[in-house]
């Protein structure tokens, strides 16, 4: 007999479907690509916007974490063509890319990937974001680095959070600012932005526990990593979430826009019906117009 989680119409079958389609399209290449370190991860991808040629016409700069559990098999590839989507609608894009977990623990590299480095990709997340507003001026002439978004799907949802809330890690933190990043918002796209809840959830295959390091190193690294226990920002920020999420459940972001209510702060939450993980970075979904256009309202 068929699988039944395959069969058509159940959210297993639409799950696939909108990640074959998120996935179909070809990568879309840079106008140019800049290290922020030494490590061949340590990248940042520059696309121009379209459209922008009047004199003394600018851009606003959008900032792209992509998502893929922190895991090696997913890097900023997959999410090109988002980028070159939002570059299309006349953003000037920089798709960030950052060291991700091994591939696997077993021989020859064997067995499941790891979600995540510990502090590397934390590391990289920081560096790549103190070294942008230079490599912006370098790369993305037609750019205005006084009008920056940070958005990320996924587990890149959770670093733009991350990344935002810099200004409020412990006093220990390597990664700590003395004040808030100068941005106009962030736009994240069904992050995993609760750690206690995504942990809960068993969120791809326990990514965030991974990411931490497991054990009792979760608990002890939770006030360094977890976006929720980082607030409030003080920075405009909106989370858009497919209601037909199966890969990171919309319960994860409304633990986050509840925490942030308890911290004061009225986090915006735009709520897709039935709309799945894939479409919010897919350019043929309309929901990626959604996005798009969420990103514009504080851009602009």
């Amino acid at each position: 007999m068929p699988d039944a989680a395959a069969e058509p119409g159940t959210a297993a079958a639409r799950n696939a479907a909108e990640e074959k389609s998120a996935f179909s399209h070809p990568a879309v290449e840079p106008a140019s690509t800049a290290g922020y370190g030494d490590h061949p991860d340590q990248v940042i991808d520059f696309y121009a916007p379209r459209g922008v040629t009047g004199p003394g016409e600018t851009a606003p700069v959008v900032v792209v974490l992509h998502g893929g559990s922190w895991r090696a098999p997913y890097d900023r590839r997959h999410i090109s063509p988002f980028a070159g989507f939002l570059a299309e609608r006349g953003f000037a894009v920089a798709s960030v890319e950052y060291r991700r977990g091994a591939q696997g623990a077993g021989p020859d590299g064997a067995g499941e990937p790891v979600a995540g480095r510990w502090p590397d990709t934390f590391d990289d997340v920081a560096a790549a974001l103190d070294a942008l507003p230079e490599l912006v001026r370098q790369h993305l002439p037609r750019a205005d680095a006084r009008r920056t978004v940070l958005t990320g799907h996924s587990a890149g949802g959770h670093l733009a959070l991350w990344a935002a809330a810099r200004h409020l890690l412990p006093a220990d933190a390597p990664w700590r600012t003395d004040r808030p990043a100068p941005l106009r918002g962030v736009v994240a796209l069904a992050p995993i932005a609760d750690f206690e809840v995504a942990d809960k959830l068993d969120v791809c295959g326990g990514a965030a526990r991974q990411l931490l390091g497991g054990g009792e190193l979760f608990a002890e690294r939770r006030p360094y990593a977890d976006p929720a226990l980082l607030l409030p920002t003080g920075i405009a920020t909106t989370l858009v979430q497919g209601r037909a999420d199966v890969d990171v459940p919309q319960a994860v972001a409304e633990a986050y826009a509840d925490a942030a209510a308890k911290a004061g702060e009225v986090v915006g939450m735009t709520l897709l019906e039935d709309i799945g993980h894939y479409p919010l970075i897919d350019p043929a979904a309309d929901a990626c117009a959604v996005v798009a256009e969420e990103i514009a309202q504080l851009a602009w």
